[in-house]
């Protein structure tokens, strides 16, 4: 008995820089995911502005990334059920690097569409390879994280977008910008992929070209595309509305944005706790009209600096929205992960062209109040969700 003692001790000494290292890959993943969105979402204007494209046409170019996402799914699913999740996320990472360079280079509209296409394509198989992997350990492990893991996709959209805005000032074109990030991205996602203890098996996945989430996941894939279309107009425009209606200075204007998503970030890091305490149901339910009331806080308030606490109150009520609702479809396996994803990945970059139309037509104020009525719709959604838990 006691030879065994030493080698039992050596054994658990050898695998604890290895468990160490599987604990750091999702959360790495996720990260290096958050940076690559919001260094593409950051650099937008400039690529707009280098092709010399009209606001209509640049809604055109967003929309191409939605239906990117919507026609994601036979890939995806083809991906998971021949490649498992690992190997999913490492080429579908290592082309959405690809993309993300040819949008820095593309010359023309057409060309950039048809890259932006293929963001959506890629960026939504990550997603579902990435967020596959994060829900089966949940199940393994019986313990919340989803929600930690988008607070640092979160983080990473952060930087990604405070690393644009700087490389903008410092006049460094959207190519060089986009090349000199790929590099490192792609060692961490290399590392990210060589680190994950994941099953190399492929996932039971049917073989559709595109299936729509029915019965219960069709609350779960409208909560998503709803919640994303939500968050993505947000992000988009928050500081044109701070602009245009109160008159804001430059250095103000993305400050809404700032903290809409510092609230986010900060909600996500403790809604795994949260959602052990009361359910997922209720807290998407409560934090989505809380949501709604910042946005018509935002809506009414008398100058801008009130306006932003509103965008704070709605960052910290919709935070869960996402990171639940894909935690509720990865439980009920890969192909309902795949198809939900599809819709709420198409919400976020179809909103925004959306919420362009609307302000448009009707005016910032109507624009935003509309995206309050969304997070109204959200809660109503999910108090009638049973697979929210």
């Amino acid at each position: 008995m006691q030879n065994h003692l030493p080698a039992t001790t050596a054994a658990r000494s050898r695998s604890l820089p290895l468990a160490q290292s599987q604990s750091f890959a999702l959360p790495l993943l996720f990260t290096v995911f958050g940076v690559i969105m919001g260094s593409w979402a950051g650099r937008i204007p400039a690529m707009a502005e280098r092709v010399h494209v009209s606001h209509s046409a640049l809604s055109m170019v967003l929309l191409c990334g939605g239906l990117g996402a919507v026609l994601s799914y036979p890939i995806s699913s083809r991906m998971m059920s021949s490649l498992g999740a690992r190997k999913t996320m490492l080429f579908s990472g290592m082309a959405l690097l690809a993309v993300l360079v040819a949008i820095g280079g593309a010359p023309t509209v057409p060309l950039l569409m048809m890259a932006v296409l293929s963001l959506g394509v890629t960026a939504s198989t990550f997603d579902v390879a990435v967020n596959s992997a994060a829900t089966k350990r949940e199940k393994e492990t019986g313990k919340s994280e989803l929600s930690k893991l988008h607070g640092l996709g979160c983080a990473g959209g952060l930087a990604g977008a405070t690393l644009g805005s700087l490389m903008a000032g410092l006049h460094i074109a959207p190519l060089t910008h986009f090349v000199m990030l790929a590099g490192p991205l792609a060692l961490a996602l290399y590392y990210g992929y060589a680190s994950l203890d994941a099953d190399e098996a492929g996932e039971v996945v049917e073989k559709k070209s595109f299936s729509l989430p029915r019965g219960p996941l069709l609350f779960l894939g409208a909560l998503g595309f709803l919640g994303s279309m939500a968050e993505g107009s947000i992000a988009d425009w928050s500081g044109v509305f701070l602009k245009e209606h109160f008159g804001a200075s430059d250095g103000l204007a993305p400050l809404a944005l700032s903290s809409f998503s510092v609230m986010m970030l900060l909600a996500r890091l403790v809604g795994d706790k949260l959602k052990v305490r009361y359910g997922a149901r209720p807290l998407v339910t409560s934090g989505s009209m809380l949501g709604a009331a910042g946005l018509f806080f935002a809506v009414l308030s008398p100058n801008a600096y009130l306006a932003l606490f509103g965008f704070a109150v709605a960052g910290m009520g919709m935070a869960l929205v996402f990171p639940f609702v894909f935690s509720a479809a990865g439980a009920q396996g890969p192909a309902a992960l795949a198809g939900v994803a599809s819709l709420a990945y198409s919400g976020s970059l179809m909103g925004p062209p959306v919420i362009g139309a609307i302000a448009q037509g009707m005016g910032m104020q109507i624009a935003i109040a509309y995206i309050g009525g969304l997070a109204c719709l959200i809660a109503f959604v999910a108090s009638r969700s049973r697979l929210l838990k």
